[in-house]
């Protein structure tokens, strides 16, 4: 049975889009966008976090360039709370949390700079008039305080007047500054973009994971060298998880066959470890991650042998490990993607996706129950898109870019 490119299976996956982007419009407060609890309302206890904003900023820029009504004045919004509350017009980049008193965490992540960037890189597709000036500024400050040149990859945080940055390098900003840089690579069509991009990968992945059957290890000293034992003692950290972490395994690949889509785009000829490495990874978080305790589902984390640490099963490691079937599918043919792809949407449909209160639940236990061990609420809609709209785009240019182009459905019957 044929799903991918099928006009039929579009209009099933545009209707789920609209109901998400119905949901996360309840996430908008004066300061930007608030954490969205199970019920559908804003969390107030939780503030206003630069990496969700910034998130919705992207997501509401694909909805205007789909002609969602009201979506526009989503993405007003985000980059009105990019300039305001969130911004720190003393000493420049964007505070990590705020509320309605003021600053809550003043720290500057390089995750959630990344996330601005990528915000302001398809608010640019939109036309939005202030979304260039956010962009340049985006970049102004990546150049100056994350991206290093002399190690050619991103540095992790900075302390509020960047003075002073973190002696730890992660594989999970980094992996989210190679999504931002392709956005900024299309808008831009900048080459310098891909080629950071294409470093970040080869170093985390293609240099370190390959030999380590495709492990990720997303914990690193300043010389770049694996950090195993990192948060032995929190393995259920939301960001910096123990171990390995199975979901962002399979989301590089989807990034690296966007790059791979990239480059041949300018008729240029990809690496062949990147279509070789988007498919050991594939593999590896199928091989480690899906049902090792007798239950469908990834769980959260492994450790170094593959054996699951985090069990739980959370929301986002299914949806991006459809995105990726769908992309090693539009590379290689193989019909094998488009089976694992219909049988994790059975699996969304069954446990994940929440009908009464809106959204889909963002965490099960090990018997698919509503969970909160790791995440408590649905302020996350970003990752929905990549099982909602990539499916239904080439893989160049990026999901934003290739919206606003008029791209979406192109390839349906």
């Amino acid at each position: 049975m044929k799903w991918f490119n099928t006009m039929s299976h579009h209009r099933w996956l545009e209707q789920e889009t609209d109901r998400i982007f119905d949901f996360g419009k309840n996430a908008a407060v004066p300061t930007g966008f608030g954490w969205l609890g199970n019920n559908g309302q804003v969390r107030t206890d939780m503030g206003t976090h630069l990496w969700i904003t910034a998130r919705m900023l992207h997501v509401y820029s694909v909805a205007a360039g789909m002609g969602r009504p009201g979506a526009y004045s989503l993405v007003d919004h985000g980059i009105r709370a990019l300039n305001g509350a969130l911004a720190d017009k003393q000493h420049g980049g964007w505070y990590a949390c705020v509320n309605d008193e003021g600053v809550v965490d003043a720290s500057k992540q390089g995750y959630q700079h990344f996330f601005v960037l990528l915000g302001a890189a398809s608010a640019v597709t939109t036309g939005h008039p202030e979304a260039r000036k956010l962009l340049d500024q985006a970049i102004g400050v990546i150049e100056k305080y994350f991206w290093s040149e002399d190690e050619q990859m991103c540095l992790e945080s900075w302390d509020e007047a960047f003075t002073e940055t973190e002696a730890y390098r992660g594989g999970n900003a980094n992996m989210h500054a190679v999504e931002a840089f392709l956005i900024v690579y299309d808008v831009t069509h900048e080459r310098k973009w891909l080629d950071r991009a294409l470093r970040i990968a080869s170093v985390i992945i293609h240099d370190v994971a390959r030999r380590g059957e495709y492990r990720v290890n997303e914990h690193f000293d300043t010389q770049w060298k694996p950090i195993r034992d990192y948060n032995k003692d929190n393995p259920a950290h939301r960001f910096r998880a123990y171990g390995g972490t199975p979901g962002h395994w399979i989301e590089w690949g989807r990034l690296m066959l966007h790059l791979h889509a990239a480059l041949e785009a300018r008729f240029e000829t990809p690496p062949d470890w990147l279509l070789e490495d988007a498919k050991g990874l594939f593999h590896a978080t199928i091989r480690d991650a899906w049902a090792p305790d007798g239950a469908d589902g990834f769980v959260y984390s492994v450790d170094w042998d593959g054996q699951p640490i985090v069990r739980e099963r959370v929301r986002w490691p299914i949806v991006e490990a459809m995105g990726t079937a769908y992309a090693l599918h539009c590379l290689t043919g193989e019909a094998q993607y488009e089976t694992w792809y219909q049988t994790w949407w059975e699996y969304c449909v069954k446990y994940l996706m929440d009908f009464e209160n809106g959204s889909w639940w963002q965490e099960l236990d090990t018997d698919n129950k509503v969970t909160t061990k790791v995440w408590d609420g649905k302020q996350d809609i970003y990752h929905l898109l990549h099982c909602l709209v990539i499916p239904r785009l080439p893989l160049a240019p990026g999901l934003a870019p290739a919206v606003a182009a008029g791209l979406l459905d192109i390839n349906a019957k």
